[in-house]
């Protein structure tokens, strides 16, 4: 009985895909990590020669203004698929749950804790369940919660190999549309100590140094990894599109690409500089339509579940925190705000509010510096650099910055004029108007989303669930 039951519901759900009267369009995540815009040709960088990438660019649109919420990678995960702030949800932490471990930061005394908030904030992908999608996250979720069992059809935390590749919208049935996200790992912060001693496709002699880094051969050999680790990616990238294209699945679907957050570098990745925010973002449409056209509205990561949503036709629940950018020349925004907290074993608060030209960072705690030591980090060969000459006292004035404390309580920033966010104007009298404009909107933005960065950790874990 229970055979023939299965046997029945596999045919009528075969019936309802193949006679559906407009087909809902398969929609795929193409992701890297730990990635800034700099990097990447479509932002005017042409170091190394990614031709998958640069053909994708081809056919899509390309954003110029796309911002993870947090600069690491669990906190921004969680706004990814719950349309939401992590400072609203309680995910704002790197990182409050640690999946499959019962502790945390020991040295804190912090446990592995999924942050509680109403049954209603669901995962993106549930919704696209319901209407019939096959959803597979092939590889990475790492969203700083636990995420419910109808998020997917297909998961993996974290796998390889065989495991890997059975996470596929192949396994989807016959004409059922999907949604499937594949991440590539090796562009992560660790390859670039864990590549150093394979082969560079750039020569390190050949780089930009950022005005923020010493230039030495230590500093360069750490670029050119992470440069040929692009290369690496952009060759799994292009099997993956290669796989669609066989199967006669790439002209009509939405293909997305984009990095979870800033690059992998100190003062990238943690940093709620742009370098650690800003990130590559583009979206091939059906037909390629609106092909080369640049958009430079301010994004956020909040925005992209309503956006998915928007591509299946699913109403956008009222919760959601992001807008829908599916028709981006109707799409506006006049600030953007993001944030950083504790990131593993140091603890430390910071809210960004920005337009397209001015950029307002408010700091709570200025006696930590921005170069918040921590351990993990301490394995690049260019932290590590930096930490001596900071030592050694011979970083000059732009490079010694990151490090300095006191920090100010404002830093106010002329994105135009200075897109390194190195020449703080607050203490400025001509621009006291724009940092009280700027504070005035981000402490209304606090107090509307509920950020929980107000309290300390304790409360969140106290209104939590311990793994």
């Amino acid at each position: 009985m229970k055979k023939n039951l299965s046997t029945l519901l596999f045919f009528l759900t075969f019936f309802f895909f193949s006679c559906s009267e407009k087909k809902k369009p398969n929609i795929i995540w193409l992701v890297c990590e730990d990635q800034s815009q700099i990097f990447f040709p479509m932002y005017g960088d042409n170091t190394v020669d990614l031709p998958n990438l640069k053909a994708l660019a081809e056919d899509s649109v390309v954003f110029e203004n796309m911002h993870a919420t947090t600069p690491v990678c669990s906190p921004a995960r969680s706004a990814i698929i719950t349309g939401m702030y992590p400072t609203t949800l309680g995910t704002h932490n790197m990182r409050a749950y640690n999946e499959g471990r019962a502790t945390n930061q020991p040295q804190l005394n912090i446990p592995s804790y999924s942050p509680s908030f109403p049954d209603h904030i669901k995962p993106f992908t549930t919704y696209l369940r319901n209407q019939g999608y096959f959803c597979i996250n092939n590889n990475k979720e790492d969203y700083n919660f636990k995420i419910s069992k109808d998020a997917w059809n297909q998961s993996c935390s974290y796998c390889s190999g065989t495991m890997k590749e059975n996470i596929h919208w192949r396994n989807r049935l016959p004409n059922q549309p999907f949604f499937a996200v594949f991440n590539f790992q090796i562009t992560h912060e660790a390859q670039i100590w864990k590549q150093s001693e394979n082969k560079l496709y750039v020569d390190p002699n050949q780089l930009n140094v950022p005005k923020f880094f010493p230039d030495n051969d230590i500093i360069r050999k750490d670029l050119a990894v992470n440069y040929s680790n692009l290369v690496r990616m952009d060759n799994e990238l292009g099997l993956r599109i290669q796989e669609l294209k066989d199967k006669g699945l790439y002209e009509d679907a939405y293909i997305f690409f984009y990095s979870d957050h800033g690059g992998p570098f100190p003062r990238f990745k943690r940093a709620i500089y742009d370098t650690g925010v800003k990130v590559p973002f583009m979206v091939k449409y059906p037909k390629s339509k609106w092909a080369k056209t640049r958009v430079d509205e301010l994004l956020s990561f909040v925005d992209l579940a309503p956006t998915v949503l928007d591509i299946a036709g699913i109403e956008i629940p009222n919760h959601l925190q992001g807008f829908s950018f599916l028709d981006f020349y109707k799409f506006n925004r006049n600030y953007l705000i993001t944030a950083s907290d504790r990131f593993d074993e140091e603890v430390d608060r910071i809210r960004s509010i920005k337009t397209k030209k001015f950029k307002l960072i408010k700091n709570f705690y200025l006696e930590k510096a921005h170069a918040l030591p921590v351990r993990y980090r301490e394995n690049m060969p260019l932290m590590k650099e930096l930490n001596k000459q900071f030592m050694e006292n011979t970083l000059n004035n732009d490079q010694i910055k990151w490090f300095q404390s006191p920090k100010q309580e404002f830093e106010l920033y002329d994105l135009e004029k200075d897109p390194n966010e190195l020449e703080n104007l607050s203490g400025i009298p001509e621009y006291s108007s724009v940092v009280d404009a700027l504070n005035q909107e981000l402490d209304k933005w606090i107090i509307d989303t509920n950020d929980l960065g107000e309290f300390p950790e304790s409360f969140t874990i106290n209104n939590s669930k311990i793994d």
